[in-house]
């Protein structure tokens, strides 16, 4: 007679499994931030938590894992490789969480799925616009969330799926994302009708020497405008720049109001040059160029709105030239 088999179930769970049912989800998802925010203090201000309770659950994680995260000192942070190992499993896995509910109310024959649609805040492209009004045509159930970030948050919605698409800037590419080319724009200095400079013809780059100025948080050599960042360099603006955001309408606003001189998108600013709100100051003939991309994650499990709508952005970016979508 066989033996009675013995459920798995009711086996004694090995190491790994113990750590699997054991394990505190939250450590997890604070490690992400975390990292993402690169340092204790900044972690702790986005979850609106005291660095104590941070730095603990840091720590109790790495006993559970009994590996080292992190390795923190004074003006240090560095991820360890176990650490960054753990980031990108835990990437997708409370990625392809987070969308169980969508992909199972996206059940209906008729396409009704929710799009959400992380974008970085200067972007202006005709060809997204027509886009969307086709796409709602299509599809008048299916929904749509725009939601404005910084372009690293895009990628990291991206990332974490928690965004369908992202249409951003681009400073480095990830590996595990895709990258379409959407449209290229120029990024010019401008100055408002009370700036001295206002009204000025001939200038050249060094009259620009000393002025205070206003910018994106992204305008960094480190970062995505990089480029931008190198004509500041060049015309020796005074280094302390006295406005920031990362909402091209609060930079707009800044210039208009005479806080100094900043950029903005050739072709997004036209129109209040032509107001005479903003006026355009050097450099005219080379200014910087930056690509401007819609991102995707391909590992994302798309509900059919979203399917879609990625769909018609590929095709509709194949039938129209390059040359249409620089803005220069």
């Amino acid at each position: 007679m066989d033996a009675p088999k013995t459920s798995t179930l009711s086996q004694a769970p090995t190491p790994t499994g113990r750590m699997v049912w054991n394990l505190d989800w939250n450590l997890i998802r604070t490690f992400l931030v975390i990292v993402e925010e690169a340092g204790i203090t900044a972690a702790a201000n986005r979850l609106g938590l005291k660095q104590p309770t941070v730095s603990n659950a840091l720590r109790r994680l790495e006993d559970r894992l009994g590996k080292r995260l992190v390795v923190r000192g004074p003006g240090k942070f560095e991820v360890t490789p176990a650490g960054m190992l753990l980031y990108d499993e835990a990437v997708e896995i409370f990625g392809s969480i987070s969308r169980l509910g969508i992909l199972i109310r996206d059940m209906d024959e008729e396409v009704s799925g929710h799009v959400t649609l992380a974008l970085a805040s200067h972007v202006v492209s005709p060809v997204l616009d027509e886009v969307l009004s086709t796409f709602h045509q299509r599809h008048p159930r299916a929904t749509l969330g725009i939601e404005v970030l910084t372009s690293r948050d895009v990628i990291q919605a991206v990332r974490q799926r928690q965004a369908s698409i992202g249409i951003c800037l681009v400073h480095e590419k990830h590996a595990q994302l895709d990258y379409l080319r959407l449209f290229r724009e120029y990024f010019g200095f401008f100055c408002g009708p009370h700036h001295r400079l206002f009204g000025k013809r001939g200038l050249q780059l060094t009259d620009l020497r000393g002025e205070t100025s206003v910018s994106f948080k992204t305008d960094r050599l480190t970062d995505a405008l990089r480029p931008v960042a190198l004509i500041r360099a060049e015309a020796q603006l005074d280094d302390r720049v006295v406005g920031v955001s990362s909402n091209l309408e609060e930079v707009r606003r800044m210039i208009v109001a005479g806080l100094g001189i900043g950029p903005l998108p050739i072709h997004v600013a036209a129109r209040d040059v032509e107001a005479s709100l903003l006026w355009r100051l050097p450099p005219y003939e080379t200014p910087p160029a930056i690509d401007i991309y819609v991102v995707s994650n391909p590992h994302t499990r798309f509900n059919r709105a979203e399917q879609n709508l990625l769909s018609m952005l590929k095709h509709r970016i194949a039938e129209v030239p390059f040359a249409k979508r620089d803005y220069r």
